[in-house]
């Protein structure tokens, strides 16, 4: 609860914070675009409590920058990955505790640079067994599309991300991957650069049938640390699905934005 507290603190004094409003307004109307031409350098730290019959807890960091490319004078190509650092306890067995790298999910969106009505990219999403402990990783080398789409207007942004991976190599004595994962999102932003939105993360295991589902609302803020352009967001996480033993009572996520506009 203290650590929730420091946040809204940081997220109150960022509002404040001196800031041009236009630079404000353009940089969270671009961040809450995923294949904007931005590149950023988001580190979202998501923490969950009572999960499962042992009431677990479990706390991922997820490192994921992102770098636009441009490819010619018509296409960008985004390209993003996501590292997970994982730390658990009293999820696999009473009192065993596990910490480390989970696997990376790698994608690559190629956008046109000037779409007026829709943004919207395709492209490849590789999951990459990065893991370092056996509870954390799926020992499994995965591909597949993915695919994003937006509308943006009057302040709002909203629009969906989805992206389906296959497992094609890796440990044979592991189950095959086959998994999808759809991330609604609806943000508003005001020209402070302040903003409130929601998203909702559905992940389904095809091999498992299993379903699980995240309900993240948000508040967030436009800042300047010095001159570096930041962004913080903050706000809880309902479970609303996961699979026998697994869902937790509550949780939260705290997002901390290092931004490089051109």
């Amino acid at each position: 609860m203290n650590k929730f507290l420091l946040i809204i603190a940081i997220f109150l004094f960022s509002v404040k914070a001196s800031f041009a409003q236009d630079d404000a307004a353009e940089l969270a109307k671009k961040l809450a675009n995923p294949i904007a031409s931005l590149i950023s350098v988001p580190f979202q730290n998501n923490t969950d409590y009572g999960i499962g019959d042992r009431q677990g807890t479990r706390n991922t960091l997820n490192f994921q920058p992102v770098i636009p490319i441009s490819i010619n004078e018509n296409i960008n190509m985004i390209t993003r990955v996501i590292i997970p650092i994982v730390s658990q306890y009293n999820i696999t067995a009473p009192g065993e505790k596990q910490s480390g790298l989970s696997d990376a999910v790698v994608s690559a969106f190629f956008s046109p640079k000037n779409s007026e009505k829709l943004t919207w990219g395709v492209g490849p999403a590789l999951l990459v067994p990065t893991g370092t402990d056996d509870f954390l990783t799926a020992k499994k080398f995965g591909v597949g599309p993915t695919a994003v789409a937006l509308k943006q207007g009057n302040g709002w942004t909203v629009g969906g991300l989805i992206n389906q991976i296959w497992s094609v190599a890796g440990n044979e004595d592991r189950p095959d991957v086959s998994q999808m994962f759809v991330q609604p999102f609806v943000v508003y932003n005001w020209k402070t650069g302040a903003g409130v939105g929601a998203n909702m993360e559905w992940t389904q295991n095809w091999k498992a049938s299993t379903t699980t589902l995240w309900l993240n609302p948000n508040v967030s803020a436009v800042t300047s640390l010095g001159k570096q352009k930041t962004q913080f967001v903050v706000g809880p996480r309902i479970n609303l699905a996961a699979p026998d033993g697994s869902k937790a009572d509550w949780g939260w996520r705290a997002v901390v934005i290092f931004l490089f506009p051109k």
